[in-house]
């Protein structure tokens, strides 16, 4: 195990900093195009609200079950 942290510690410095990060967001922009990413974004965002939602619900008590959502 020790032997692979090393290696890739090496190779990949360790770290993700912004150029990194700008290269994998270019590419999933070429790959996906810009609509897929946003779908993406939006979902990821709502998702996020939905768990904060949840964490606040059962510190506030949570006993009561949530009521259902209608699409």
């Amino acid at each position: 195990m020790m032997q692979f942290r090393s290696w890739s510690v090496k190779m990949f410095g360790g770290k993700i900093g912004l150029p990194e990060l700008l290269i994998l967001f270019a590419i999933a922009l070429l790959f996906f195009g810009p609509g897929k990413l946003a779908d993406f974004g939006k979902g990821l965002g709502e998702g996020i609200k939905n768990f904060k939602g949840a964490l606040k619900d059962s510190n506030s008590g949570g006993d009561q079950a949530a009521p259902a959502e209608k699409k």
